[in-house]
């Protein structure tokens, strides 16, 4: 039989990956190429084009179904990226519609976030789930709800951003939202760095006080939480709290048998899952304790956006 493939690509702000993934998640060639360096969306898509079409070439002799793209503020009801904060290109731009017209394949997207959630359900640690939460905690918090075995897209198709929900009342302003609170102003790896200045700054014995401040970030956090640093360590408890906290409201939303967790950051390991389990059981209702795990991804950090967006070809049934 015929081997039925997928183009899976990953928008980020520095570096496009993409990959030619089969129905068993199996990535069979990979490429990238940079995001960043073309000033004009026409330029980028020109490129990415150029690298695209000879590579559906060199799969001829299998059944090309589509192609899946996860970008940040990707709308699957547009087939659009809408102004997003971290890409030069500005406005509304119908990248799936674009590729779709100078390729002839079809084409769907949607948000980074939403994309590692179908990867995760289709070759990962939600394969039987039909109801989770993906949490992506990197650069920024990222999510994907899932219920009854479907994405959450919202009438606008912008449903699904629990990074920007708010942790704390008139806390910490966003870098780039202005909102004041976020929970991503405090768990992302931005967050973690931001509270890990503050914190340090009160204890001049930390072994943090050792690295100039540009180096300030959740790994040299986690190195001198290792050494027993017990500022290290509060900073990842304190943001495990204000995750913790988080997921509760977030299981009472939508009441999930889990929430599956994926980034740098989860790196940290108990530092953080320990105190954000704890404070996710403590503010749950009595009658969704000891129900919800918190689980950390099966998909290799390196392919798992490329896996997430080819995901989407499955799930749309274009083959």
């Amino acid at each position: 039989m015929t081997m039925e493939i997928a183009l899976g690509i990953d928008i980020g702000g520095t570096n496009t990956k993409f990959g030619m993934v089969n129905r068993a998640g199996e990535i069979l060639e990979k490429g990238s190429l940079p995001t960043g360096k073309h000033e004009t969306v026409e330029e980028f898509i020109n490129a990415l084009s150029n690298i695209i079409h000879p590579l559906i070439q060199k799969f001829s002799d299998h059944q090309f179904c589509g192609i899946g793209i996860g970008a940040p503020n990707g709308n699957y009801y547009t087939g659009t990226i809408e102004d997003a904060l971290n890409l030069k290109w500005k406005g509304s731009i119908p990248l799936a519609r674009i590729l779709t017209e100078k390729l002839n394949i079809p084409c769907t997207i949607t948000n980074d976030a939403n994309a590692a959630a179908v990867g995760e359900m289709k070759y990962g640690a939600a394969k039987n789930m039909k109801d989770f939460i993906m949490i992506t905690l990197g650069t920024g918090v990222g999510s994907g709800i899932v219920c009854d075995g479907k994405l959450i897209y919202g009438h606008d198709g912008f449903a699904g951003e629990l990074g920007h929900t708010i942790v704390k009342p008139g806390g910490r302003k966003h870098w780039s939202t202005d909102s004041e609170g976020s929970l991503e102003a405090y768990a992302s790896a931005t967050g973690i760095a931001i509270t890990a200045k503050k914190m340090r700054a009160e204890f001049p014995d930390s072994l943090l006080n050792q690295y100039p401040e540009t180096e300030i970030n959740s790994k040299t956090v986690y190195d001198c939480a290792l050494k027993k640093d017990a500022v290290a360590i509060e900073v990842f408890r304190y943001t495990g709290q204000k995750l913790g906290e988080a997921f509760a409201n977030f299981v009472m939303f939508s009441s999930p048998e889990a929430i599956l967790l994926f980034g740098g950051v989860i790196k940290a390991g108990d530092f953080l899952l320990g105190p954000a389990k704890f404070h996710m059981e403590r503010n749950l209702l009595p009658s969704s304790r000891g129900k919800i795990n918190l689980i950390l991804s099966e998909l290799p950090e390196a392919d798992a956006a490329i896996l997430g967006a080819s995901a989407l070809v499955w799930e749309e049934d274009f083959c």
